[in-house]
């Protein structure tokens, strides 16, 4: 990873290169919750495991900008904060009936499904498995352990062949070190989407007892 952000560094202005000090905000903060390195699962462990297959940025960044013009709140990032953003992801497509979370593990990246159809589904106390969704393009899986280092909220599946764009903590402090706003406006939207997801699973939870 510190190879491809090495690149990275190269493909951004010079002037954005000289900020003073890198962040490791998101890449130390299962640390400060007493996790460690080996309890983390980051997206370069589960690309092995499921058999992802590493794609060309040049052919699924399109497919990205189009997605996000079309969502409610990432359309708020105009044209040049998604030039400057697509740096940071990196693109896959992964097989059928591959488990890309799990629940309760700790994650440390988050997926934008591109194509295909994902299952999200949580492990009830009761020991029932209840799907919560089936996740569409557009739609970003994972922002919240990404964000508050916490454990995974539910399992996500791929059900058909599936094309994902992935952010993961290094990325995401890279962001915050070479392009702060973009990556300040970034977490907003997150934030914000994911508080109406959790408000609306927490509904249907509900309705199901």
């Amino acid at each position: 990873m510190k190879g491809i952000l090495g690149f990275l560094r190269h493909k951004l202005p010079p002037q954005e290169n000289e900020v003073g000090g890198e962040s490791v905000f998101f890449t130390t903060a299962f640390a400060d919750h007493g996790i460690t390195a080996d309890q983390t699962i980051p997206w370069e462990a589960r690309a092995v495991e499921v058999g992802a297959r590493r794609l060309n940025s040049e052919k699924s960044e399109p497919k990205l900008r189009e997605l996000w013009s079309r969502d409610p709140h990432m359309k708020r990032l105009d044209a040049a904060a998604m030039d400057q953003l697509i740096h940071f992801f990196d693109f896959a497509t992964v097989p059928p009936n591959r488990e890309l979370m799990r629940q309760d593990e700790y994650g440390s990246f988050m997926l934008v499904l591109l194509s295909g159809t994902m299952a999200v589904d949580r492990d009830q106390n009761w020991g029932e498995r209840v799907r919560l969704s089936e996740a569409r393009p557009g739609e970003i899986l994972g922002e919240m352990s990404l964000l508050d280092s916490g454990k995974r909220f539910s399992h996500c599946i791929t059900l058909t062949e599936c094309e994902v764009a992935i952010l993961g903590a290094e990325a995401l402090d890279e962001m915050m070190t070479v392009r702060a706003p973009l990556a300040a406006s970034l977490i907003a939207l997150l934030a914000r989407k994911m508080s109406l997801r959790l408000r609306a699973v927490g509904a249907r939870l509900t309705d199901r007892r």
